[in-house]
């Protein structure tokens, strides 16, 4: 009998010309928890398909128990004790909570579907992530983050021998993945092996034991993290030196004073009710607050996406008010959204059209869009974003999240904005794209335009940002900048209604 829940040796996988995957070993042992990095594009996710059975290797074993398996399908690895929880919450938005946790194993009472019972052991395993959830209601109804709590919910109610956690963290807030770690080290006390992916080094370091680099597809190393320096992880995964980032980035090109855009006294929905803040030419603005404190929806009323129900907004001086995305988009503002599956990329198209698809009214002459102007422009984005993909006609679905992201990115830049608008640009994407994302923040500052992004990294905005708004319950209750703009301003602002004062 085997010591190892599962073991995989040689594990290749190829996509046409792109090698995903060339000989790779996994072992894991009963308890063990894992972390499994890489820079996106690393082969991660591929293994985890494979894994799980959603796509067949092209050569190699996999053994659970000690018994050699090929599964066919993630339902045929679920039977075996292995489930994986995905970043992008895959489950069905028209139905409720309960029926997306027991998904095709819904509880029977003489042959007929028990609601009373699914409803009662929905609430137990949501009750053991401390995740308030009515499960009667519709996912569509519900927030990124609350449907990332029912794709956890679902996974740890299979009971599996091996979870597989790919970026559990990246909708959810400090306290609620506290408690995530706490069910995942109880399930750890019980003998069930985790394989933990996150881009997210703290959580790797307070969680995880031992850490297994992949980099181009290939096997780099397995060890105990503890043994292991930041910097030299980081390293392993980028196959180069990474260069040391030192203190807050302060914006090169400030236009003191001149505001490019402000908000007074903003509403708008039901989680808007009093925002006010600013923004000049050469600023990155941070906005930081907790789940439901109306980030988002700020950024959707900046943008046009929601209408604003009361307070004023101007735009260098002039009256600003969007009814529209197209008409932000007009007056130069641009949105990057938070969830760039469902909201960002349109997943059947190519890079070449994601890029330019705000952008085709300026590339078109007589209605026809000029072929030659969208290659230069798309050839400009990919290179400068260090988009990873085989040729702008690829799709967009084929890429990997940081990579996705990216091509949002160069679609807002092709609009040449003077306001970028960005929630949670870097979630779920890994070192190396998360660093091009804050360079590019950086130089669109030096060039005289504005940034603003919601961050549920506090580090992030403290990396990134001169000044940072606190959201509280749909108000704007501080602005921290200079010796004030710490964790711990950030924090007590979030919970409170003021800063502490700096020492």
């Amino acid at each position: 009998m085997s010591s190892f829940v599962l073991r995989t040796a040689g594990i290749s996988k190829q996509f046409g010309a792109t090698h995903a995957l060339r000989e790779v070993d996994l072992a894991l042992e009963p308890g063990e928890i894992r972390a499994l990095v890489g820079e996106n594009g690393a082969g991660k996710s591929t293994l985890i398909k494979i894994i799980t059975g959603a796509v067949p290797p092209d050569a190699g074993t996999i053994e659970v128990g000690g018994n050699a398996m090929r599964f066919s399908s993630p339902a045929e690895a679920q039977r075996q004790g292995i489930a994986a929880v995905y970043q992008e919450v895959n489950l069905l938005l028209y139905r409720n909570a309960a029926e997306n946790i027991f998904l095709g194993r819904e509880p029977l009472r003489w042959g007929q579907l028990d609601k009373s019972r699914m409803h009662s052991e929905a609430r137990a395993v949501l009750a053991e992530l401390e995740a308030s959830i009515d499960t009667h209601v519709p996912l569509q109804e519900l927030s990124i983050a609350r449907r990332q709590l029912v794709a956890i919910a679902r996974g740890v109610s299979l009971q599996a021998n091996l979870l597989i956690f790919d970026e559990p963290t990246s909708s959810l807030t400090e306290s609620e993945s506290a408690t995530l770690f706490r069910v995942i080290r109880k399930l750890q006390s019980r003998g069930t092996a985790i394989l933990y992916v996150s881009h997210r080094l703290d959580e790797l370091y307070e969680l995880c034991v031992t850490v297994t680099v992949l980099r181009d597809g290939q096997l780099v190393w397995t060890k105990q993290i503890s043994d292991l320096s930041r910097k030299g992880l980081i390293e392993a995964m980028l196959g180069r030196p990474r260069e040391e980032r030192t203190g807050r980035q302060q914006s090169a090109a400030r236009d003191q004073g001149n505001e490019l855009l402000t908000a007074e006294d903003l509403a708008s929905g039901n989680r808007v009710r009093d925002v006010s803040l600013r923004v000049g030419p050469g600023q990155v603005l941070g906005i930081a607050g907790l789940l439901g404190s109306g980030r988002t929806e700020t950024l959707r009323a900046l943008s046009g996406v929601d209408r604003a129900s009361a307070g004023t907004m101007s735009l260098q001086s002039e009256p600003y008010t969007p009814t529209t995305p197209a008409d932000a988009i007009r007056s130069g503002v641009t949105l990057l959204p938070e969830d760039r599956k469902g909201q960002g990329i349109v997943p059947d198209l190519s890079i070449r059209e994601n890029i330019t698809l705000a952008a085709l009214p300026a590339m078109s002459r007589f209605g026809i869009v000029s072929r030659a102007a969208q290659a230069k422009v798309v050839d400009r984005f990919m290179a400068k974003l260090r988009i990873r993909a085989a040729n702008p006609e690829q799709k967009v679905r084929e890429l990997s999240g940081g990579n996705q992201q990216k091509v949002l990115l160069a679609r807002l830049l092709c609009c040449d904005p003077r306001l970028l608008l960005l929630d949670e640009p870097t979630r779920g994407i890994d070192i190396g794209a998360k660093d091009d994302v804050h360079t590019l923040m950086r130089e669109q500052a030096a060039q005289g335009k504005a940034v603003i992004m919601v961050s549920s990294e506090i580090e992030e905005l403290l990396d990134n940002c001169e000044r940072v708004t606190v959201l509280r319950e749909g108000r704007s209750v501080a602005e921290l900048s200079g010796e004030a703009l710490t964790r711990d301003g950030v924090v007590h602002a979030m919970a409170q209604d003021a800063p502490p004062e700096p020492a």
